[in-house]
């Protein structure tokens, strides 16, 4: 992690001397009056080796749900169709559209315990059905989203509040589905889905965009959690100090434990709220910037996002164009997993005090489709060896018992 270094000893001179409020906020009192913030920039240059962490790395939600979007996408067209199952030839050519690398027969293939293969009436093509068991978790999951639609709804709803204009392309929105945790074809119903708050408008380009037509005050995660801790009282430019979880082994060069001291007295700046009056440079913008990526992970479903998927936000939401290393300066906030030939952005909050951010609800039925990709790993493994008589293994779908598992294994970290 690499941070800028004043270039002269005239200007280390001038930062440490001044009284003037625009140059000083190493030696600023408490109650510094907000304008103090808006131009200063105190960080320093210090470079820190990234530290592997074995408990965020091991979360099977989270890694493995690259492999789970496209095995939910191909669920849904067979589930879809009015017979219940599809000809290979309905999604073969299909590969790129389902962001599946292999032949698709085989990727359906690796997973037997979900999609079951037979021949079809005519020309002996394979054919494809869901598993009694995948049938369930879908009837499960169609029942969630009936159930939750004004959960999901509000998700939406702040997403795209957080952005400039409070409104979005919908291509933009298209591609946030996943995380946010909405069904792929939540859009194409949109008069059945949304209230009277949402509206189609056009945008520049020949975009269309999903705009929110909301006045009321809308406090992020950070905000709530502060004022049931009695340390916020929800005034302007009042500071928040940011949630820190160091990773075992992660350790912080004195210059940055300096700077993070001060940069927690920095106001805090909702990502909710008008931001046009910061200066970009300033400790304060980045402030802003760290409490918009947390309050954006607190909306998806696992807490985290591959870091390049966020990169198409910027324009929108108002980021600076090397966002993506706000991540690499806050590791007490956010951890960088390298699993899957990836970068995956993960909030260490949602994993180390589950009680401060709400539990997604489309999480539990995600698990229990994982649990049947672990199955099929058994199942595939028994027939390498050729031994038909190997008991097809029945996984817990109850995730309270995982949940308790996963308190003890922090525990033991």
């Amino acid at each position: 992690m690499f941070f800028k270094k004043p270039t002269s000893k005239t200007l280390k001179i001038l930062f440490h001397s001044s009284q003037n409020p625009i140059f000083s906020l190493i030696n600023h009192k408490a109650k510094n009056p907000p304008y103090t913030y808006t131009q200063t920039k105190n960080y320093v240059d210090v470079y820190m080796k990234w530290k592997k962490d074995q408990y965020l790395d091991t979360i099977e939600h989270i890694h493995k749900s690259i492999q789970l979007k496209p095995i939910i996408s191909l669920k849904n067209v067979i589930a879809q169709n009015p017979n219940g199952c599809i000809p290979i030839s309905d999604v073969s050519k299909k590969g790129l559209h389902f962001d599946v690398k292999i032949k698709v027969a085989r990727f359906l293939r690796q997973y037997p315990s979900i999609f079951e293969e037979f021949s079809g009436p005519q020309y002996n093509l394979p054919w494809f059905r869901l598993t009694q068991e995948a049938v369930e978790i879908d009837r499960e999951e169609r029942r969630l989203y009936e159930d939750c639609k004004e959960d999901l709804r509000e998700r939406l709803k702040k997403f795209i509040l957080m952005s400039k204009q409070k409104v979005l392309p919908l291509k933009v929105i298209q591609g946030m589905l996943w995380y946010l945790g909405l069904p792929e074809d939540f859009l194409e119903c949109l008069d059945m889905n949304l209230d009277g708050s949402f509206r189609v408008v056009e945008m520049e380009e020949g975009l269309k965009g999903l705009a929110v037509e909301s006045n009321e005050r809308v406090l992020s995660v950070l905000q709530r959690n502060a004022m049931k801790k009695g340390v916020y009282s929800n005034e302007p430019m009042e500071a928040i100090e940011f949630p820190l979880f160091p990773s075992k082994g992660v350790r912080l060069r004195r210059k940055i434990e300096v700077w993070l001291r001060e940069f927690q007295k920095v106001p805090y700046v909702s990502p909710y709220e008008d931001y046009s009056h910061l200066d970009p440079n300033s400790d304060i913008a980045e402030k802003r910037v760290v409490g918009f990526l947390h309050e954006l992970l607190c909306l998806f479903v696992e807490h985290s996002a591959e870091r390049r998927r966020l990169l198409c936000l910027k324009k929108y939401f108002g980021l600076p164009q090397k966002v993506h290393k706000a991540f690499e300066r806050h590791p007490y906030m956010f951890y960088l997993s390298l699993r899957n030939k990836t970068c995956t952005a993960i909030l260490k909050e949602a994993y180390c005090d589950k009680m401060a951010i709400e539990r997604h609800p489309m999480l539990r039925i995600r698990n229990k489709y994982i649990n049947l990709m672990k199955e099929s790993q058994v199942i595939l493994k028994s027939r390498r060896v050729n031994n038909p008589y190997v008991e097809r293994p029945k996984l817990d779908l109850d995730l309270d018992c995982a949940d308790e598992e996963e308190c003890v294994e922090i525990g033991r970290l």
